[in-house]
């Protein structure tokens, strides 16, 4: 494993403990300008997420209806009630999202896949780093004010669904998460800058609750005027 990577699963609650669980859930709360872009303004309502760990699936609930939960897997998203009925489904969902650019509207299943798979990677970073497939790279370091951030580049294999193939993460002097930037190849590939903080810890696991995902300038800094998705991440719960 390469070290950094190494001191950063270290950091966040180790390797071992990680393989320990199977799933984690947490309540969450979202906001940010892109969902009004996508015609499907987000409201101030906690919902329960689960992220299974070893196997990318994730649900949500409630969604659309207080009955009602997502299923997100790579090759389906699906919107079920909570006895398990079907609502709604689309096999291959990336594939939907072709030619879509910052302002194309988005339906219940294009949020519903988003809301899958980007949470799916902001619970399991950065031990998602360490599966086999992805391969990092230390990058020259990112000075933040009077810090240095140490940086890890990830290239992610086409298998896994995420924002886009190469993302960056940025980690502290105590190598915890400080920042996360991609690309949203489903909206245009717009480049982002999610900055994370207010750290929790649950069951040995280290995680920010807070995320903020801007807008990103060619220099790399974050537009903190256009700020593109929030979310607040509470009652952690590792199974």
């Amino acid at each position: 494993m390469n070290a950094l990577l190494s001191k950063v699963i270290d950091a966040h609650g180790g390797i071992e403990r990680w393989e320990h669980y199977t799933k984690v859930e947490a309540s969450i709360v979202s906001g940010g300008g892109l969902f009004a872009l996508k015609g499907l303004p987000q409201d101030s309502e906690p919902r329960r997420m689960t992220v299974w760990l070893h196997e990318q699936r994730a649900s949500v609930r409630p969604f659309g209806a207080p009955d009602q939960r997502t299923m997100f897997t790579p090759d389906r998203i699906a919107i079920e009630k909570l006895d398990g009925a079907l609502v709604a489904e689309r096999h291959a969902p990336r594939d939907s999202f072709a030619g879509h650019q910052m302002n194309t509207p988005w339906d219940a299943l294009h949020r519903a896949y988003f809301n899958g798979a980007a949470l799916w990677t902001y619970l399991t970073t950065p031990f998602l780093l360490a599966i086999n497939g992805v391969r990092v790279e230390e990058m020259e370091p990112w000075r933040e004010g009077t810090e240095t951030w140490s940086v890890l580049r990830a290239y992610f294999p086409g298998s896994i669904e995420t924002h886009c193939l190469v993302q960056d993460f940025f980690f502290g002097a105590d190598f915890l998460l400080r920042r996360h930037d991609y690309a949203l190849t489903i909206a245009g590939g717009f480049a982002a800058a999610q900055l994370t903080s207010d750290y929790t810890e649950a069951g040995g696991i280290r995680l920010p609750t807070k995320r903020r995902a801007y807008a990103r300038a060619p220099d790399r800094q974050p537009i903190e005027d256009v700020l593109l998705v929030s979310i607040d991440i509470g009652n952690v719960n590792f199974e």
